[in-house]
Order: structure tokens, then sequence, then C-alpha cells
């Protein structure tokens, strides 16, 4: 029954969009890479049981491949290809901050295409096919099949809807949301207004999400409602961002309901029912070349109160299925963050993050300079300071307080090519 619903969708896209009147892409083919390669050290600001290594090492290489290609005006094919490389001095230092989860199969995926390479306790060769999917172009429909990115939200450094594959403040390479395999079906119901509905699979159906989101404006404000089902959860929530006194201004609210009682607590005395909350601010100065803040706070239901001991989170085993389904963007419960950004010239940008938790008193720092110093080469330089209670023994005792002194430098290369579309000799 699925592949006869797929056999008519082939069937009549070619005919809609020939309808609609669309041209073909300029070109058949494009093959877009990357190399990144992160190199760190750290630092314990004191060496404890869950910190032993006084200074650590780690560089993690990722080379990523992403062929397209358009067939026709009504069809695009996509893919993603990645290998990683992640060395340290030690096992504690493949965890260091600023570096994505590289090695944890990814959630919401039917057939894994990932794995390990090769592996040690210091060192790690991972692989994945990240993005494999076709793309309809219809009248008014966007209709995607396969592994594909899904993000939902308006927060720029949080979110309290974005439930299948968010990014961690402190991760320094946020260009690729890992990808979930899923259908997603986007219509255009009115000049404001859309609709998207989405099914998200596992290799099992508790692993499975079913969801949808409605989208318009009214008037100045930029709004959405979500909701659906979700790994055994359900969901709603609602977003808006709007302009006032030309700064930006977004906020989100998402509340989950689920199957068995959150161990931490959950809101208004019931243990099943969980909040997300997001609310924020950008504002561009009129200095120099422009002046870009950002004010973010972030409450997380499903955030942890301290101290909490490390033992029992590595034996909850429901927590470590929700961290690694990225449910936690924070490990705590609040977070105040600030961002400031400024490009210095056309090459070089510099900016300055700040999180801390209002209930400990933890923090970071972390600064970054970014310089593209040749037209697919760049560089970034930036580390982070924590500070904060420090764990004792086998003790969290903050937020943010263990995160060690980090150092980083990463070199980004990229490239593009393509193979353009012949032109049709029975065109007029």
């Amino acid at each position: 029954m699925r592949a006869w619903w797929l056999v008519r969708v082939l069937v009549l896209a070619p005919l809609l969009a020939r309808a609609a009147g669309a041209d073909d892409p300029p070109n058949l083919l494009e093959l877009r890479s990357a190399l990144k390669g992160t190199l760190l050290m750290t630092g314990a600001r004191e060496v404890t049981l869950l910190t032993p290594d006084e200074v650590g090492a780690a560089s993690f290489w990722r080379l990523r491949l992403e062929p397209r290609a358009f067939p026709w005006r009504w069809l695009t094919i996509f893919g993603a290809y990645e290998q990683r490389v992640r060395v340290a001095s030690s096992s504690s230092a493949l965890s260091s901050p600023g570096l994505p989860r590289a090695d944890a199969a990814a959630p919401f995926r039917v057939v894994a295409l990932e794995g390990s390479l090769s592996s040690g306790p210091s060192y790690s060769y991972w692989h994945e096919v990240d993005r494999l999917a076709l793309s309809f172009h219809l009248p008014k429909v966007e209709l995607t099949i396969g592994r594909q990115a899904l993000g939902w939200g308006r927060g720029m450094m949080f979110g309290a809807v974005d439930v299948f594959a968010p990014f961690t403040p402190l991760e320094v390479d946020r260009e690729w949301r890992r990808g979930v395999d899923a259908v997603r079906l986007d219509v255009q119901v009115g000049p404001k207004v859309s609709v998207e509905l989405v099914g998200v699979f596992g290799d099992h159906l508790e692993r499975s999400a079913f969801a949808g989101r409605a989208r318009g404006y009214l008037g100045p404000v930029d709004a959405e409602v979500v909701g659906g089902w979700r790994a055994k959860d359900w969901f709603v929530g609602v977003t808006a961002s709007a302009s006032l006194f030309d700064a930006e201004i977004h906020g989100e609210l998402a509340a989950f309901f689920l199957p068995e009682p959150w161990r931490y607590g959950g809101a208004f005395g019931n243990d099943r029912l969980v909040l997300k909350a997001v609310l924020g601010a950008s504002y561009q100065f009129a200095v120099g070349e422009g002046l870009t803040a950002v004010v973010e706070y972030h409450a997380s239901g499903f955030g942890l109160p301290f101290p909490v001991s490390a033992l029992d989170l590595a034996s909850d085993a429901a927590l470590q299925t929700r961290f690694l389904r990225g449910d936690f963007q924070i490990l705590g419960r609040h977070v105040l963050a600030a961002s400031v950004s400024y490009p210095v010239d056309l090459t070089l940008a510099a900016t300055l993050q700040v999180l801390v938790d209002p209930l400990d008193g933890s923090g970071v720092v972390a600064p970054t300079v970014s310089w593209d110093f040749a037209e697919n080469v760049s560089l970034l330089a930036g580390g982070y300071v924590g500070w904060g209670a420090l764990p004792r023994a086998l003790e969290l005792r903050s937020q943010l307080g263990a995160t060690p002194i980090t150092v980083l430098v990463q070199l980004r290369l990229y490239d593009q090519r393509s193979l353009p579309r012949r032109a049709d000799p029975d065109a007029p």
C-alpha cells in the first residue's frame, strides 16, 4: 500500500509541476564538501574523580560530502555522508566541551546507516549517512521523504519545541543538524498560513513521532502552534516572534505529557507534566558595522536539581534515553544566556557568549573569533572558562561549575562542484 502511494506521487508530481510552469534548475548535479579539523586543550579547574586530568588534549576531524541531483524541475535528490575521527590524550578528554556527541547513535532512524569503524580508549573513527531523501516541489506543496533535518522553534541558542535533534549551546559546530528518517508534508494554505505534517520514524513504533505545526502571521506577529506524539510522549507548544522598538523578541512554551512519572519532578504537582520555555530578544546597535546582541532565558522541566550524584545519573536509563534524544540542551533547570557579535570587517568576526545558572551561580564565558582568510577557507579560535561550585567526589554541585578551561582552534575548508544541465535542443 505504501509503495502504491509513492508510485502515485511520482506519477502526479511531474504533471502538477509542469502545470505550475517551473523552470529546470541550471545544474543537474552538485557536490558540496567540507573538511573541519578541531584541536582542543583543556585544563581542569581542580582535579576530582569526575575531572581526573589536570591537562587534556583532543582533536576532532570531520569530512562531509553532500551530493545533490536535480533530474527534473519537480524533484531534488540529496544526501550527506560523514566520516569523523576523534583522538584524545585520555578517555575523559574524548568528551571535551564544544565537541558534538560524534559517536552516539542518532535517534529517530529506521536503519542506522552509521557506526564505528574503529575505536579505542582514547580514539574513535565513526561514519554515517546523515541525509538521504527525495524532495518533491509541487504547487504550494513540499513533500520530503527520507533522512532529513527537522528544526522547529524561534530560539537562537535554546529551543522548547525543537524536539528531534537540537544542538547544545556550547557546541562549536552547529552547521549541520543530524538527520532523522521522516516524511514531511508542508502545505501553503494561504498567503500567510502554512501547515506542516511530519512522521518521524525509529526502529520501533515507540521510538517514532507523529506531529504537526501550523504557522502564520497575525499582524506583526509570526506565530506557530505545534503538537503531536513523540516516543510515547504527548506534547503541545506555541511559539511567537515580533518586532518591538526595532528589537526582535521571541518566545516558546511547550508541555510534555509523559507516560510515566518524571523522577525529578513535574509542573503544578503533576510528575507526568514537564514544561519547557524560552524567552529572548535580539537587537543590532549602530556601532561600526553593527553590534548584534542576543539575550535568552531557558527553563527546562527535564533539568536536574543540584547537587546530584553522577552515579545516579549514569544508572538512570530513562534519563540516558532522554539525554541522547536531545531533551537536555542544559543539565539544569534554568539558564540565562547572552551573546554579542561584531563583524570587524568582511573576513573577521568576533563573538562573546555567556551562560549563567541563576539558581546556583555557576556559568561559562565563551569568546570566539572567526577569520575567512580565503574564499573557501576559514579559521575559528575560541575557548571556554567556567566558574561555580566544583564536583565533590562523584557529586555534581552546580550545573556549569565542572566546565574545564578550554582553548580550541578549528580549520574549515569548503568546496562545491557542479555539473550544468545541457541545453534542450528542442527548446525554442
